[in-house]
């Protein structure tokens, strides 16, 4: 790898002629907004803030109606350049991907803990601002509008019933609980809008405070009614099975990565990563202490009070300043962080379901990108040793610099390849990737930072090997029957040092969402590749810093759009 020298870049990127393709994909992004107003809260544009998708049989079937008249639209189109290229390779793939699930009826048993209707319905509210009278009334408008989503999405798992496809009993089980809480007298919704005030002080109409608290009573009812919805119907009619079989899951795998993997070959590769991160660990732990197992290393570094937090007030303000570092130091040296993109907001998440995600900044960057945490009830304690690759993961060089460059590129991209374009194998890789790289520059010299960071990469690792396990029916790896729930659970406790609860959840989150969990290790494997093919091609001239601005210059895209548009040498058009 060479070293290049300091690079000024513009404060914005050079304009690029609006084409045809372009015309098409940001024609597509009102589309979308228009049927999933939840898209326009998330990307920050206008649009009907205060409604919901219809989730509803008739409101997929307008979808899938538009993204069929889209595919025609970009078959005839004539490309003028590279960008051109990727975006109509890459919107078309997404486009054709949905189809083809559609065909398959997933969107009929779209049940799971994590990402699904059942959540999704509500987590959009974590994004909508609440700084003026109007963010209110747009908040109060949409609470007013949940029970038709709800509705809608009933309506539709109805169908699945009646067409024999269903999700698995153990995903329904669990999202009857998270329904339950929010529908509780103290769940989400009473919370939310009891707390509501004027940009962060001051006091609202009585009249939007009454808006407020009616939309809060009809949305615990909805979640009440979508929880016995669950219970009597889709529960007896749920499936037993667990795993979703090989033609299923490698539509998904090719949705999460963007590209096509061979499931038994990853499997294998996943075994063989997963034991190299073991010997990692163990070596990492003889520089803490001497001899001592992984464990015993964990427990040491669990006893040192000066890697302990307390509270989430101090873990926010932790993460503000190891992000706020990063950023400094990285700017200067080894990336080109424009100046909109150096902003970034660590954040408490309002719920405590245990998760830690990133949200994109909006398009005009009035709303900056932010990491989120989800402390679990209870959670008052927190190891820095454990979480700094999780802030690099996450903020910069991670997610944050990834997405964020790709909005801040507007002039060059369109509106659909700087928000909604991507996939979690490009994503996560990338963050993974990106944890890796901070080793490289000495980010993660403390060995307990660093057995932190492998205890992450060991995970995922592992996620690899559980979740291709157990939705193929792969034999379990001591030779004692195929993949179970009682063996995944025991596995993943056998390869993370988590707490129970955090274990529990994880695991029900790959059973119940196939293939997005391997596509962050799958992902990194696939972006390392492409580094390498990239190196090779470039001989003696390969500079890294000039390949990761290429590459997430190119925003967020399939891994086999990504591969193929950083080839050498360049298509001609």
């Amino acid at each position: 790898m060479t070293d290049s020298p300091a690079d000024s870049r513009p404060t914005t990127p050079d304009t690029r002629p609006q084409t045809e393709i372009d015309r098409i994909a940001e024609q597509w992004v009102v589309t979308m907004a228009e049927l999933d107003p939840s898209i326009a809260t998330w990307i920050g544009i206008p649009g009907k803030l205060d409604e919901y998708e219809d989730l509803s049989p008739a409101g997929h079937g307008m979808y899938i109606d538009e993204a069929k008249k889209l595919l025609a639209l970009l078959d005839s189109a004539t490309e003028v350049d590279d960008v051109d290229w990727v975006t109509r390779t890459d919107l078309s793939s997404s486009i054709r991907l949905d189809i083809e699930s559609s065909e398959a009826g997933l969107w009929m048993r779209d049940v799971n803990v994590i990402e699904s209707p059942a959540q999704s319905i509500r987590t959009i509210l974590d994004l909508m601002p609440t700084d003026t009278e109007q963010n209110w009334a747009d908040i109060a408008g949409r609470l007013a509008n949940l029970p038709m989503a709800i509705e809608g999405y009933i309506e539709t798992l109805r169908l699945g019933i009646e067409s024999g496809v269903t999700p698995a009993k153990r995903q329904v089980r669990e999202v009857i609980d998270q329904a339950r809480k929010h529908a509780a007298a103290d769940g989400f919704f009473h919370g939310f809008t009891a707390g509501a005030t004027l940009g962060g002080s001051g006091r609202l109409p009585d009249s939007l405070s009454a808006d407020l608290g009616r939309g809060a009573v009809v949305s615990a009812a909805a979640y009440d009614a979508l929880a016995d919805f669950l219970t009597d119907e889709l529960l007896p009619a749920a499936q037993e099975r667990d795993g979703v079989g090989h033609e299923i899951y490698a539509l998904q795998s090719r949705r999460f990565l963007g590209a096509t993997i061979d499931l038994d070959e990853t499997y294998e590769w996943g075994i063989e990563e997963l034991a190299r991160m073991v010997d990692e660990q163990e070596s990492i732990a003889h520089e803490i202490k001497p001899g001592a197992s992984v464990l015993e290393a964990i427990e040491i570094l669990d006893a040192d009070t000066s890697r302990k937090l307390h509270g989430a007030k101090a873990l926010q303000g932790w993460m503000q300043q190891l992000s706020d570092k990063a950023v400094e130091e990285l700017s200067r040296s080894h990336f080109d962080i424009p100046d909109p993109v150096k902003r970034l907001e660590c954040m408490i998440a309002p719920t405590h379901e245990g998760g830690i995600y990133y949200t994109s900044p909006s398009d005009d960057f009035s709303r900056a990108g932010r990491m989120w945490w989800s402390v679990p009830e209870g959670v008052t304690e927190f190891d820095t040793w454990r979480e700094t690759t999780t802030v690099y993961h996450e903020g910069v060089p991670g997610h944050h610099l990834q997405l964020g460059q790709a909005v801040y590129n507007r002039a060059k991209l369109n509106t659909w390849r700087r928000q909604l374009a991507g996939t979690s194998g490009h994503a996560e890789g990338w963050a993974l990737y990106a944890e890796r790289l901070m080793q490289d520059l000495g980010y993660l010299d403390d060995p307990g930072d660093r057995l932190g960071m492998l205890d992450g990469q060991r995970m995922r690792a592992a996620r690899v090997v559980l979740d291709i396990g157990v939705h193929l029916g792969k034999p379990r790896l001591d030779g004692t029957g195929v993949w179970d729930w009682d063996y995944a659970l025991d596995f993943m406790s056998r390869n993370v040092n988590m707490n129970e609860q955090f274990v529990r959840f994880e695991v029900n989150r790959y059973f119940g969402w196939p293939g997005q969990a391997p596509a962050y290790k799958v992902g990194q494997r696939i972006w390392e590749q492409i580094r390498d093919q990239y190196r090779a091609a470039e001989g003696d001239s390969f500079d890294i810093k000039e390949f990761h601005r290429k590459a997430l210059d190119i925003g967020g895209v399939g891994l086999d759009t990504l591969r193929a548009a950083l080839q050498k040498p360049a298509r001609e058009h």
